[in-house]
């Protein structure tokens, strides 16, 4: 049985992609150390965004595993430009798969990038995995092996989280939500 635990970021100052970790967001860095630290991880993949990097920073030095970078774990872009209505249209979304504003990209489209670096991870040696990305893209992950995650499972994420995705000769077996907020 090989382990992927999908992770979202600590709690940052903003959005951006430089937005860093907030005070709370480097004690949440700390507590997924504390969390981690008895796993046996070979591989650590992250988004590029600052705030996801800097989430597993910690645990990645003291177990002297490398945080590789794919742009593939990007936060999910629902528009080019801000829109006041954002969560009726991100609803819209997990509802409609191919809904896409211009400009934007679908949830489609977001969850074959995301379960595309899954899939590579998969391919690789190694037992147990981590990779950390944004409660968007995440959810769109998990909703590839759960076709009821929805919506809802977005919205009650929290900064950070980690579900646990269990697999057998590369075959889904199993997710669980293994976070619990500190």
């Amino acid at each position: 049985m090989r382990k992927v635990f999908l992770i979202r970021h600590c709690q940052a100052t903003g959005q951006e992609p430089e937005a860093p970790l907030t005070d709370k967001g480097r004690e949440q860095a700390n507590d997924l150390l504390e969390f981690f630290k008895d796993e046996e991880i070979d591989r650590i993949v992250s988004s590029p965004y600052i705030r996801a990097v800097d989430s597993i920073r910690a645990f990645a030095e003291l177990k002297s595993v490398k945080v590789e970078i794919d742009n593939r774990l990007s936060e999910r872009v629902l528009s080019p430009v801000s829109l006041h209505d954002w969560e009726k249209h991100l609803f819209h979304s997990f509802e409609d798969m191919d809904y896409k504003i211009e400009g934007g990209e679908s949830s489609r489209e977001a969850m074959i990038r995301g379960i595309s670096c899954l899939h590579e991870l998969l391919g690789g040696d190694g037992q147990q995995a981590i990779i950390v990305s944004h409660g968007n893209l995440i959810s769109l992950m998990l909703k590839h092996y759960n076709k009821q995650i929805g919506f809802s499972d977005w919205k009650a994420l929290s900064n950070p989280d980690i579900y646990e995705l269990t697999f057998d000769n590369n075959q889904y077996k199993n997710m669980r939500r293994v976070w619990r907020d500190a």
